[in-house]
């Protein structure tokens, strides 16, 4: 039992400090990589404009629930007129950033994993490294970069649809009236909010992107399988890790800046 639970720490911290060579390794890959931005373009494409319709979606009814729920419940103590408030910091502190990550892990994320494992298990890497070209600079740093950009924009969106979500259910579905909650959510929300959001939202981005990057690049890795199964339990690992990060690194964050 002790020889196990050794031998299984000693392999999450090597996975560790693989990922911790492969992230620096990839951020410091794009110093002076050539056609940086048109990969750097690409990037935010996959990440940013295929990923508008489900931020849309789950942040509208993020904010949906949020002002049915926050009205009911404030309305019992008859603060139903702090509903912006409510609404606007529950977005803006914890549930933008959380969720539009987790979204994007769903979406861009995943199919980066599943990209990079079939580019490994077709031999691609082995061919762009075998030419000389460094695989780090040309397929992960273009992504990490985007990351950065998108995630923040990506959040900031999600926020504002969210805050509309939450003027529907209370202004337009329920009785309270649409100045009251506009004017609470302008007095709640100051630019240290929207800072922490911000950062919470680029660590996430560098954080998802990086992860899911490492699995899908060392798809090989995975002894106990191979070919398209490799490539399946690599991105399902991503996911499933990534998503954990997500949620592990809003509570560190949270505890420092509040």
């Amino acid at each position: 039992m002790t020889r196990a639970l050794g031998h299984y720490t000693l392999r999450i911290v090597r996975e560790l400090g693989d990922f911790g060579l492969f992230t620096s390794r990839s951020l410091g890959a794009a110093v002076g990589s050539r056609k940086l931005g048109r990969r750097v373009v690409r990037s935010i494409y996959e990440q940013g404009v295929r990923c508008v319709p489900v931020i849309m979606i789950v942040g509208l009814f993020t904010g949906l629930v949020l002002g049915l729920q926050g009205y009911y419940v404030l309305n019992k103590f008859g603060s139903s007129g702090l509903l912006g408030t409510l609404v606007s910091l529950t977005l803006v502190r914890e549930l933008a950033p959380v969720l539009a990550a987790l979204m994007l892990v769903g979406q861009a994320g995943s199919a980066l994993a599943a990209e990079l494992g079939i580019q490994r298990n077709s031999e691609q890497i082995d061919a762009l490294e075998t030419m000389g070209a460094d695989a780090h600079a040309y397929l992960i740093s273009p992504r990490l970069i985007a990351a950065v950009l998108v995630f923040p924009i990506q959040t900031a969106f999600f926020c504002l649809i969210g805050l509309f979500g939450g003027y529907l259910s209370g202004s337009v579905v329920l009785a309270l009236q649409p100045g009251v909650y506009w004017s609470a959510v302008f007095r709640a929300v100051h630019p240290v909010d929207v800072r922490e959001c911000m950062i919470k939202a680029a660590i996430f981005g560098v954080l998802t992107i990086a992860i899911c990057a490492y699995n899908g690049f060392n798809a090989h890795r995975r002894t106990s399988s191979s070919g398209a199964r490799a490539v399946s339990a690599s991105t399902t690992r991503a996911v499933v890790i990534s998503s954990i990060t997500v949620l592990a690194a809003d509570y560190v964050i949270t505890s420092f800046l509040v």
